[in-house]
């Protein structure tokens, strides 16, 4: 299986990109999301991959963080997702954007991708919405710093044009907001799928809010009417 690959990109296609690893060309299908995110040709890149293996067919899938690449895995287990379909959501919503459509049972978001029609975005939300929690969760527990990697694993072009040195990418503060207020939320006794719908409901009015915000927020969304 191959989970990850470093090297500089060659050229980018339309739903592609090849990433030269040490003289070997890895053809790479990504969503348009990622496809915009990746850096000029020429230039270094990582990326998280995952291998689908058919008996006619071998191609490799890849996503800039742990947390997009586990939903295209979670997508991937629904009836009627193809890792097309799985790209064109990832595409649309970005990974934040699928946890928070999922959590909140937001069937229109799904359905806002490219080839989703009504049925399926119900079922993803229906099938998935129990697995929000523990992506939202990992989102805020992962730093991103697969770029950084890049730079110190791949040996420099020759000749290397001079560029300034580049910091490692921190976890998404909203990410580990949410993260946070999610654990709170379920160490009170709050049900996964109930907070986790309350914190992305408020993260989505608060996006700038910190955990406590969060916490806070959630707990009036979660408190009894009447």
């Amino acid at each position: 299986m191959i989970g990850k690959l470093t090297g500089r990109i060659d050229y980018k296609g339309s739903d592609h990109v090849m990433i030269d690893v040490r003289g070997v060309g890895y053809i790479v299908h990504v969503s348009e999301r990622t496809l915009a995110s990746l850096p000029p040709v020429g230039e270094v890149v990582a990326l998280y991959t995952d291998l689908l293996v058919r008996e006619d067919l071998m191609q490799l899938f890849g996503f800039t963080s742990l947390v997009e690449k586990e939903w295209h895995r979670l997508l991937m287990g629904v009836q009627g997702i193809g890792a097309k379909a799985s790209l064109a959501i990832l595409g649309t919503l970005g990974p934040e954007g699928v946890s928070r459509a999922i959590a909140l049972g937001d069937q229109a978001a799904i359905k806002a991708a490219k080839g989703i029609g009504p049925k399926t975005a119900q079922r993803v939300v229906i099938e998935l919405k129990d697995k929000a929690p523990a992506v939202m969760a990992m989102a805020g527990s992962l730093g991103e710093t697969l770029e950084a990697e890049a730079e110190a694993v791949v040996e420099p072009a020759e000749p290397a044009p001079a560029r300034p040195a580049r910091s490692a990418k921190k976890p998404s503060g909203s990410a580990a907001a949410q993260s946070d207020a999610l654990s709170a939320l379920t160490n009170l006794g709050y049900a996964p799928s109930e907070a986790a719908a309350a914190v992305a409901e408020v993260a989505g009015e608060l996006p700038e809010a910190d955990a406590q915000s969060l916490i806070r927020a959630a707990l009036r969304k979660l408190a009894p009417k009447g």
